[in-house]
């Protein structure tokens, strides 16, 4: 698992409600929340957040999943801190669970970019707890084993990843993730057939060919796990292109 931001291993969130085509330019002021810009620095870090105070603010004017879709701007742009705040509100405003648990998941996501492992463990666990078997838990389980593997509680990752593999059979990133803590375990023909399915499924990124590559040397396919890291190299190469472009 890397830091490079195109790494489809990185966390998995929610794409939000997303916004009419065509639009204008990116917004951070929905008009819930509109705020008087004599009184509050508008590159204030923090005055989004201060300004959904819930003293200031009454629930009922405002909207969840505009707050959930703000939060996602502010990822996209690396404004991660900005992000965190953005989906505790959503989550603290949210009338329904699944808009609470998809902005928990984020919340988790947001942290997890800062490395702040046992922060997107809570927010993880508070997501599963609204839910355990909704449509954004399997990608709670499949962060929160991320997670957990980052904070060095692996035997709890292998769990979390299996549950996530349980809950939707077909999230190709879950089953990823199954394999790499099976690799990570020595368990080399399991993870095979686990990245196998993710490929299957439609998931193949570098890294999963170079976790292939090292499950097919342990198994003494050397032919094999050369042919792999070819492919892998081959496929980091055309990312690259990608980016230069």
């Amino acid at each position: 698992m890397t830091d490079d931001p195109d790494d489809p291993d990185d966390h998995s969130f929610s794409e939000g409600q997303g916004f009419d085509e065509p639009y204008d330019a990116f917004d951070i002021d929905p008009p819930e929340l509109e705020v008087d810009t004599d009184q509050v620095d508008p590159v204030d870090s923090r005055a989004l957040a201060d300004t959904l105070d819930s003293e200031q603010i009454p629930a009922d004017r405002v909207d969840a999943d505009s707050l959930l879709d703000v939060g996602l701007d502010y990822m996209r742009i690396n404004r991660h801190e900005q992000a965190i705040d953005t989906f505790e509100r959503a989550a603290r405003y949210a009338d329904e669970d699944r808009v609470a648990q998809e902005a928990w998941v984020n919340k988790g996501v947001a942290h997890a970019e800062l490395e702040e492992y046992d922060a997107a463990i809570g927010a993880y666990r508070e997501a599963l707890d609204l839910d355990a078997d909704s449509e954004h838990a399997a990608t709670a389980e499949t962060n929160l084993a991320y997670a957990l593997w980052e904070f060095g509680r692996t035997e709890e990752a292998l769990e979390h990843a299996e549950r996530a593999v349980e809950l939707d059979p077909r999230f190709g990133q879950a089953w990823y993730n199954r394999g790499f803590f099976l690799n990570e375990r020595g368990l080399a023909e399991d993870a095979l057939n686990c990245f196998d399915n993710a490929v299957r499924l439609g998931f193949k990124t570098v890294d999963l060919l170079e976790e292939k590559a090292i499950a097919l040397e342990q198994l003494g396919e050397d032919e094999r796990a050369e042919e792999v890291a070819q492919e892998a190299e081959q496929l980091r190469e055309e990312h690259e292109e990608r980016l230069v472009e």
